[in-house]
Formats: C-alpha cells, sequence, structure tokens
C-alpha cells in the first residue's frame, strides 16, 4: 500500500503535534495497532486453512465453522503490548500456532527479564519499569514467575558431576541471607566451596544451605562432593576460617590435605585481645609473622613477640601460639601461590559479590530463589577468574617478568 501526503499537510501535522514526543507516540501507537492486525490476520488465515474453506463458504454435513473471535492482549519485544483478535471455532479444536498458549509475552522478552533480575534489578523496579519500557506493566509475581523457569537449569549446574575437574586446593566458607521461609524471614546460612585445579583457575563447586557452625552439615557436603565425582585424593590444602568442628571434618574426609587457618580472622582473633592504644603495634608484629619469608623465620618472630607480650597480653599471646602452626601451612606450597593461600580472601570475595547483588531484594524469596541467583553471580565470577589463575602472575604480566629478571641480573 502507497501512502501520498503532501507537504501542506505534512506540515499542518507537525504543526498540531506540536513536539517531537508526541510525534514519536503516534508513531508508536500506528505500529502497535498495525501489528495487532497483522497477527489477527493472520490467525484468520490460520483457521481458514484448518477449516479448508474460506470464510461464508458452506458445505453440506455436520461441518465445524466459524464461531467468532475473541479479544486478547499480548506484549511483543520492541514494540509493546498490542491487541489482536483470536478466531474460534464452533467445536473448539482450533488452536493458534501464532501465539503461545498461556503467555502474555514472547519468549524473548521473558529472557530479557530473567537477565534484568539476575543482574541485580528487584522485581518491584522491574514493575515500575516495565510500563514505561515495553507499554505495560508486569507485576513481581510474573517476573518471579519468569525467574523460576531457570530452576531445573540452576539444579543441573549445582549437582554437575565433577569427575573432570582435578582439583588440588578447596576454600570452604558460609554466609548468612535473610529468606521467607513459610511465612516468616529467617537467617538461612548458605555454605560454599571453591576449588583450584592443577592450572590454577577456580571454580565454585558447591553452593548448599546448612549450618556452618555444624560439623556434621559440613561433613555431609564434603560427601557429597565426593559423590559428584570429587577425587579426594588429589585434595592437599582446604583454606578455611578456623569453623568449630571443620578442620577436623575437613581432614578425616581429605586425609591427603593439609588445612591452611584464615590469617585475617586469626589476626582478628588477636586483635580482639589487646588494648586500643596498642593495637597498632601488635598488628604489625603479628603481620611481620605472617609474611615471613620462610617457617623458621616465623617462628623467631613469634618468639620475640612473645617474649615481648607474655606479661602484659597473655591472651593474645596464647590466641597467636594456638593457631600459629594452621597458619604458616601455605609455606609449605609454591611461593607463587603464598598470596593466595594465606586467607579465605577469595572465598569472601563470592560472599561480597553475593551480598551486593541481594541487597536491592532486602530479602530472598526462599531457597531456590536464592539459589538461582548466587548460581549468576557464581557463573559471572568464573568468567572473571578465567584470565586469572592463582600463582600465574608470569602468564599474566610477562613484560614485568622480563623486566624484574632483568634488573635483578644487573
Amino acid at each position: 500500500m502507497k501512502m501520498e501526503i503532501t507537504v501542506a499537510e505534512a506540515m499542518e501535522l507537525i504543526n498540531e503535534i506540536r513536539h517531537p514526543d508526541g510525534l514519536y507516540e503516534m508513531i508508536r501507537g500506528n505500529v502497535k495497532e498495525t501489528v495487532g492486525q497483522y497477527l489477527s490476520e493472520l490467525m484468520e488465515t490460520e483457521l481458514t486453512g484448518f477449516l479448508g474453506r474460506d470464510p461464508y463458504v458452506r458445505v453440506k454435513g455436520n461441518s465445524n465453522h466459524r464461531n467468532g473471535s475473541y479479544g486478547r492482549k499480548f506484549t511483543l519485544k520492541g514494540i509493546g503490548e498490542v491487541a489482536l483478535r483470536v478466531p474460534r471455532d464452533r467445536r473448539g479444536e482450533f488452536a493458534t500456532q501464532v501465539l503461545p498458549r498461556s503467555k502474555q509475552y514472547e519468549d524473548a522478552l521473558r529472557h530479557d527479564l530473567c537477565a534484568m533480575f539476575l543482574s541485580g534489578v528487584s522485581t518491584r523496579t522491574l514493575a515500575m519499569m516495565s510500563q514505561r519500557l515495553i507499554g505495560r506493566k508486569i507485576s513481581p509475581m510474573e517476573v518471579s514467575k519468569a525467574s523460576q523457569e531457570l530452576a531445573q537449569a540452576v539444579e543441573a549446574w549445582r549437582e554437575r558431576d565433577l569427575s573432570s575437574e582435578p582439583v588440588k586446593y578447596l576454600y570452604v566458607d558460609g554466609t548468612l541471607f535473610s529468606m521467607r521461609i513459610d511465612g516468616s524471614v529467617e537467617k538461612v546460612p548458605i555454605l560454599v566451596v571453591i576449588g583450584v585445579n592443577e592450572d590454577g583457575h577456580r571454580t565454585i563447586l558447591a553452593v548448599q544451605s546448612g549450618d556452618k557452625e555444624s560439623a556434621s552439615t559440613w561433613r555431609e557436603l564434603f560427601k557429597d562432593l565426593k559423590r559428584r565425582g570429587l577425587d579426594s585424593s588429589r585434595v592437599v590444602l582446604g583454606v578455611m576460617d578456623g569453623l568449630p568442628g571443620l578442620e577436623r571434618v575437613f581432614a578425616e574426609e581429605f586425609v591427603n590435605a593439609k588445612v591452611q587457618r584464615c590469617q585475617i580472622h586469626v589476626a582478628r582473633n588477636v586483635l580482639a585481645k589487646v588494648p586500643r592504644k596498642l593495637k597498632k603495634t601488635v598488628s604489625d608484629e603479628v603481620r611481620s609473622i605472617f609474611y615471613a619469608s620462610s617457617k623458621s623465620k616465623a617462628l623467631k618472630f613469634f618468639e620475640e613477640f612473645k617474649s615481648r607480650w607474655s606479661n602484659e597480653l597473655p591472651s593474645a599471646v596464647k590466641c597467636l601460639e594456638n593457631s600459629l602452626d594452621a597458619c604458616l601451612t601455605y609455606l609449605q606450597f609454591p611461593e607463587e601461590e603464598w598470596i593466595c593461600l594465606r586467607t579465605t580472601n577469595i572465598i569472601e570475595r563470592v560472599n561480597k559479590e553475593f551480598k551486593r547483588r541481594t541487597k536491592p531484594m532486602e530479602i530472598v524469596a526462599g531457597e531456590r530463589s536464592c539459589y538461582t541467583l548466587l548460581a549468576f553471580v557464581c557463573l559471572r565470577m568464573e568468567l572473571r577468574w578465567r584470565s586469572k589463575p592463582i600463582g600465574n602472575v608470569a602468564k599474566n604480566l610477562p613484560f614485568f617478568k622480563e623486566l624484574a629478571d632483568e634488573f635483578h641480573t644487573k
């Protein structure tokens, strides 16, 4: 169809609108109306093919007939909500293939909603934005329902086979989330396990709810990792923060592994027993112990620390002494990996991302919803880690490595 309009008519139309936004709004309205008519006519043609004859054509016998139509609205990506007329047959046998049954918007739009939700936009914010973006308000319940369709993929990821993962180090920790459980808000701990393979690449092996203070809960989690194919004989180190019973259970489940206690957690425990005016001095001395170049030097620095503070700060000295061996385990491993093995910073960074993602929601709508959000964060973190294997600074920064070697040879 060719539409002709004179210059005078065009100018008159523009003057009536008086603002570009009005013109754009008119165009959008025309596009929606045209698309609605096109899809309605397409379904009419589909019904014609189903019945085998054009409208108003009569045939003898007890044949099926048209039975009018009913109104329906459907939201399309990039267009918005369009009004449609869906034709019917008298027997109720016709089902159009143009529109998905029992859906109010196309799958591409649902995928966009899921992506925005997982990226940090709350369901309420999405509901408010939808009217402006697509011309139709989508309720928070619809957003939640769309994201729930990811649950099956999330469960498959959480239960994936680990037999092809040659894991040598494990980082274990837990964090708390506010969840709506049975009509009330509860603090639910989520346990996280990160593995480091032979090439230094990190991967998140487990995200599971459970009491992080319970040794039996950790034992079940470690057994589940082995059930999924994790080779426990390859694991040589576990990095953790010294939760009650955790180190003992870890040693029993991974008999070839040693335990590295997080130095930051130990340092905090020591400083908690030190008066405010001495914290800076004690902190510097504890740091010199933890960052010693060898175990013999670390023990020497500790003896000096002990002789200086045993009378004035016996509780702090005792606290450090009890954890010293577990804090220096990292010295038995390659020096280029020490910076990553001293603490649980790797897993603390993941927990921080978990909190940042769930902060807009304040309360997570149940355990399954929490897993969906955390799985997305985990996969995004793993993408970042691909270019940053632990201990491989030489591969990431070859120029600086060559420069350093050249400097030392002079």
